[in-house]
């Protein structure tokens, strides 16, 4: 038995049956957990959310901001931008059936010494907390009124967190936060505008998984979300997008021994 993380798939079906064949996946012994971005982008979003969604307890996901805008265009609350690659998920027969599944999939996940989130934790964060804080986030969006949640998600305002916010001002955060973050102030201030390497990180910014006593630092982090920063593994984080939609690669990892897997992609 083994576990496999897996990095940001958008809608790179091909890709994904080639690595899982690759790393000779078994769906009775092994798991795979996605880091999310699961749809858009992508050449087949369709297929490689109906697999996921059939695959049951051996594949666990947690929802990327794409996932979100997928469900948000979905709701009728944003628009199907030209670049989105989603439509074959919009206009299938099976639609209602995988929206629903979608909906009720995780927002941060945790299991012994790890824990996974799209894209990164606040540093005033625990993994208790955070878990607490995505389970409000999940909650909402497994409400019959989850178009509610839909119509304010969208903004980079408030870009801090505070413990006393409420109603959308707080589920956006923790949205943000958990499917947005590259970078931070040591306070826990997001910039949401920088998607570059880690090299050229505005004066005061960090890596959010670097901020200097991040409470979450004891605990290994997967993640992806961030394409630029590649392949990027320490002690205690697992960062695994390393842009197969963008003609990159798809990368697993085997969390047992922290053997890499990798295959080159078609952009």
């Amino acid at each position: 038995m083994a576990t496999y993380a897996i990095g940001d798939l958008q809608g790179c079906f091909t890709e994904f049956q080639r690595l899982i064949d690759l790393i000779q996946f078994d769906p009775v012994q092994d798991r795979l957990w996605l880091v999310g971005d699961i749809v858009n982008r992508g050449p087949d979003s369709l297929s490689l959310l109906r697999y996921i969604k059939q695959a049951g307890n051996a594949i666990l996901m947690v929802l990327g901001n794409h996932d979100l805008h997928l469900l948000t265009v979905a709701a009728g609350k944003a628009e199907n931008l030209s670049n989105d690659t989603i439509k074959s998920i919009l206009d299938a027969p099976d639609r209602e059936e995988l929206l629903h599944w979608l909906r009720h999939q995780k927002l941060f996940y945790s299991e012994g010494q790890y824990a996974m989130v799209h894209a990164g934790l606040l540093p005033s964060w625990s993994i208790s907390q955070a878990k607490q804080l995505a389970r409000e986030v999940e909650s909402a969006l497994q409400q019959d009124n989850s178009q509610e949640l839909f119509s304010w998600m969208y903004g980079d305002e408030p870009d801090h967190w505070q413990d006393e916010w409420t109603d959308y001002m707080r589920l956006r955060v923790i949205i943000n936060a958990m499917t947005r973050l590259r970078v931070c102030t040591s306070e826990g201030k997001m910039n949401f505008s920088y998607k570059g390497n880690l090299q050229s990180i505005p004066a005061n910014y960090f890596p959010w998984f670097n901020v200097p006593n991040r409470v979450s630092q004891n605990t290994t982090i997967i993640c992806g979300h961030w394409s630029a920063l590649g392949l990027h593994i320490t002690d205690n984080l697992i960062a695994l997008d390393t842009g197969c939609v963008w003609g990159g690669q798809l990368t697993a990892i085997r969390l047992e021994d922290r053997r890499i897997f990798q295959l080159s992609c078609v952009q």
